[in-house]
């Protein structure tokens, strides 16, 4: 048993590998507790059970792990600065990353959120935070490509799977579409895997883009190298 965590920047299809989990029936699945902590003061678990801190947070993670495969899948929208000052409280998860092309995933935010900032396109505090849960685990932690979901699901999530110690279900690549209730804060940022039945390649067009608006290319052209980091590991 274990408690798994894919950590995430937003537009990763990070929801979509979740909802692959949740499919399994073997897994409890949490969605992004740490982003409802900060924006709500709480946050859900299996069995009921109420957070209102990151130190409660991750305890219960790791005791819910010794019992059950809990899978959470978080997204780095804010700095969560917590674990930087305790990661020891970091080296009994089993830390997984996933990583998306940049040029899609920022033109795709900011058709979300005209507003967002460059620390919030995420690949610098994804790429921060691995080197953290590898210096705390000491493990390498696995690194996701999202495009490899379309092109190779079976193979990729059956790695994945052989990395945190789960059985690979190969008829959990399919599910029934639909929302889920843990969306329902942002569902808006959900709507295309509450569309889907699977891992699809839904490359959407969008007005801006880091090729004609000046201030993506500068999102672009700060995180791409940590995008390179992260894939480097993949």
């Amino acid at each position: 048993m274990s408690a798994i965590v894919l950590w995430a920047h937003s537009r990763s299809a990070s929801t979509a590998f979740l909802r692959m989990m949740a499919e399994r029936g073997d897994v409890s699945t949490v969605h992004e507790p740490l982003l409802h902590l900060t924006e709500t003061g709480e946050a859900k678990l299996p069995g009921d059970i109420v957070v209102r801190d990151e130190h409660d947070l991750l305890a219960r993670l790791v005791s819910l792990g010794r019992t059950q495969h809990v899978f959470v899948k978080e997204v780095l929208d804010y700095p969560y600065q917590y674990l930087f000052d305790h990661p020891d409280e970091l080296a009994e998860l089993t830390h997984t990353f996933i990583v998306r092309d940049p040029r899609q995933t920022i033109a795709s935010h900011y058709a979300m959120k005209n507003t967002v900032t460059s620390p919030e396109i995420g690949y610098e505090r994804l790429y921060e935070l691995f080197e953290l849960v590898r210096a705390a685990s000491g493990r390498e932690p696995f690194v996701l490509r999202a495009e490899s979901l379309v092109t190779d699901a079976e193979q990729v999530v059956r790695a994945y799977c052989d990395h945190v110690g789960l059985p690979f279900k190969a008829e959990a690549l399919q599910w029934r579409p639909g929302h889920r209730p843990e969306w329902e804060r942002h569902q808006d940022w959900h709507a295309d895997v509450s569309r889907s039945n699977g891992f699809h390649d839904r490359r959407n067009e969008y007005v801006d883009t880091v090729d004609n608006n000046p201030v993506l290319r500068g999102f672009y052209e700060h995180h791409l190298p940590f995008y390179e980091r992260l894939v480097a590991h993949s």
